[in-house]
C-alpha cells in the first residue's frame, strides 16, 4: 500500500449524527462509547447521534465526544487490516492520532481530552476570548500585525491552517484590531464561533493545571510517526511528547507546515478519520493540483466501502 498518513479532526468538525453508522453495525465501536460515557459520566451517545447541537458543542463536552467518533472510526478501519504510517491531528484531534501511533490507550485519551475540555471552559469563564480567521495575507504579515497590537493586549497566531487561511486568538478588542488592520490590507477576517481564546495566553491557568494532570497518565514510545502541531515535527520520547502537549493549548497549531512535512514524506494517501470534512478541505488548498495523492474521508459506512474498494 502507498504511504499513508491519517488525519484527525479537531474542534468544529462536529454534526449532529456523527458517528451513528458505525455504532448501529460494530459491537467495538458501542463499546468505545459506553468506555468514554463511564470516564466523563456525559451521555456521548445521546449527544453525538441526537443533540442538541448547542449542548453538543460546549467544549466540555465536545472535547469527548469527537474524540470518542474519531476513536471509533479508527477502530473500524483498523478491523478491516489498514494502518497508517504517519498520524497527525488538528488540536483536539492529536490525542487520537496519539492513540493511532500507540502512545495513549484509547481510556486516556478520553481522560486527557476531558480534563482538557473541563480546565479550558475553566479559563474561558475566567477571560472572555475571541478568534478570527484571516483570508488573503500569508503568515509573516499576519505576525507582524499581531506583533503590533501584542503591545497593547493579548493577542496570538492560533492555527496556520493553509498558505493564507490563519486564525488569530486573544482578548476580543485586540482581536477586533488585528483583523482591521488584515482589512486594510484586502484581507477578510471572520469571527469564529468559539466560546474562549484557544492557543492564546489567557487560558496559561489550563495548561499549568494540564502538566500536573498528564504526569497522572502512562506514555509510550509511538510505533509509528506523529507530527506534532506545536513543531511540525516528530518525537519520539514520551516525556518530549508530555510536554509539547502541554505547550499546545498556548502555541499556535502548525497544520500548513505539517502537511507541508507529509508531502516531503511522500505521503500519497491522506484519510480523514473522524467527524466531518474540515481537514480535506484544508489539504486541497494546500496540496498543489500536480501532486500525486488521494483524499478520503472515513466517518460513515459508505465511506468506508468506498475507501476500502479503493485502496485494495
Amino acid at each position: 500500500m502507498k504511504k499513508t498518513a491519517f488525519l484527525f479532526p479537531g474542534q468544529g468538525s462536529q454534526f449532529v449524527g456523527m458517528g451513528l453508522d458505525f455504532y448501529q453495525e460494530y459491537d467495538s465501536v458501542r463499546e468505545i462509547f459506553d468506555m468514554a460515557e463511564e470516564i466523563t459520566r456525559i451521555n456521548i451517545s445521546k449527544l453525538c447521534f441526537k443533540g442538541p447541537f448547542d449542548e453538543l458543542t460546549q467544549t466540555v463536552n465536545l472535547q469527548p465526544a469527537v474524540t470518542a467518533v474519531s476513536l471509533a472510526c479508527l477502530s473500524v478501519i483498523e478491523k478491516e487490516g489498514v494502518s497508517s504510517d504517519i498520524s497527525a491531528g488538528h488540536s483536539l484531534g492529536e490525542y487520537s492520532a496519539m492513540h493511532a501511533s500507540n502512545i495513549i490507550s484509547k481510556e486516556d485519551a478520553i481522560r486527557l481530552v476531558f480534563k482538557r475540555g473541563e480546565l479550558m471552559h475553566r479559563e474561558a469563564t475566567r477571560y472572555k476570548g475571541a478568534m478570527h480567521a484571516i483570508i488573503g495575507l500569508p503568515i509573516n504579515t499576519v505576525e507582524e500585525l499581531v506583533a503590533e497590537v501584542q503591545k497593547e493586549g493579548i493577542v496570538a497566531v492560533a492555527n496556520h491552517n493553509t498558505e493564507q487561511q490563519i486564525v488569530i486568538t486573544g482578548a476580543p478588542d485586540m482581536v477586533k484590531k488585528v483583523s482591521s488592520l488584515a482589512a486594510y490590507r484586502d484581507a477578510k477576517a471572520i469571527p469564529l464561533k468559539v466560546s474562549g481564546a484557544w492557543h492564546s495566553e489567557l487560558i496559561k491557568g489550563a495548561q499549568e493545571k494540564f502538566s500536573d494532570f498528564i504526569e497522572s497518565i502512562h506514555f509510550s514510545t509511538p510505533d509509528r510517526h506523529v507530527l506534532f502541531n506545536v513543531t511540525a515535527d516528530y518525537a519520539e520520547d514520551a516525556d518530549e511528547i508530555k510536554s509539547i502537549m502541554v505547550r499546545q493549548l498556548c502555541n499556535p497549531v502548525k497544520w500548513y507546515d505539517s502537511v507541508c512535512r507529509l508531502m516531503t514524506e511522500n505521503v500519497e494517501v491522506f484519510v480523514e478519520v473522524g467527524p466531518g470534512k474540515v481537514l480535506t478541505g484544508l489539504l486541497k488548498k494546500i496540496l498543489p493540483k500536480d501532486y500525486p495523492c488521494k483524499i478520503y474521508n472515513v466517518n460513515s459506512m459508505k465511506q468506508l466501502e468506498r475507501f476500502l474498494k479503493e485502496i485494495t
